[in-house]
């Protein structure tokens, strides 16, 4: 990965003890602008006040947890960037959560206990490869496919057409 010295990270979790490990690992990585905050509403205040590059954001806070976070900045008018990469980290990986923070407009997901790896994989995917943005009735956030079918080859459209 190229330097990361840069980029500007906000930090959300209300654990102390997380927001630590965490911004000892994005330092190890070479990051030195790390904005930490303990929940939501302060991400929000903090986003108005600070051009952030990165947000890395809990799953549960009070009085705004992350999955309302990430909606607040994906279609709030008063967003000051709908656009940004938002990595997701909990302790919680049941899969009803995944898709509630997926369909929220997260984009990248990180299971607790992190590690180096995780979060530097999980920074890059948002730098190097980042998934374009997708507009519908109710959803604003990243493409939340992972991988596209194979081009159409053949004949038949459906799987289900007549054979004749």
């Amino acid at each position: 990965m190229s330097s990361l010295s840069s980029l500007q990270v906000l930090l959300v979790d209300d654990n102390q003890h997380m927001r630590a490990i965490a911004s000892a690992i994005l330092k190890a990585a070479g990051i030195r602008k790390i904005l930490e905050v303990a929940d939501g509403s302060s991400a929000l205040a903090a986003l108005r006040q600070h051009p952030v590059d990165i947000a890395i954001v809990d799953f549960n806070m009070s009085p705004i947890d992350g999955v309302e976070f990430t909606r607040m900045v994906r279609n709030s008018p008063e967003s000051p960037n709908a656009y940004l990469p938002i990595i997701m980290m909990t302790g919680h990986s049941e899969k009803n959560r995944v898709m509630e923070a997926r369909d929220a407009g997260v984009t990248e997901f990180i299971v607790k206990p992190i590690t180096a790896k995780a979060i530097f994989d999980r920074i890059q995917a948002v730098i190097v490869r980042p998934r374009p943005f997708i507009k519908s009735g109710n959803y604003f956030g990243p493409d939340r496919r992972r991988s596209s079918p194979p081009p159409y080859i053949g004949e038949q459209r459906r799987h289900d057409d007549d054979q004749t």
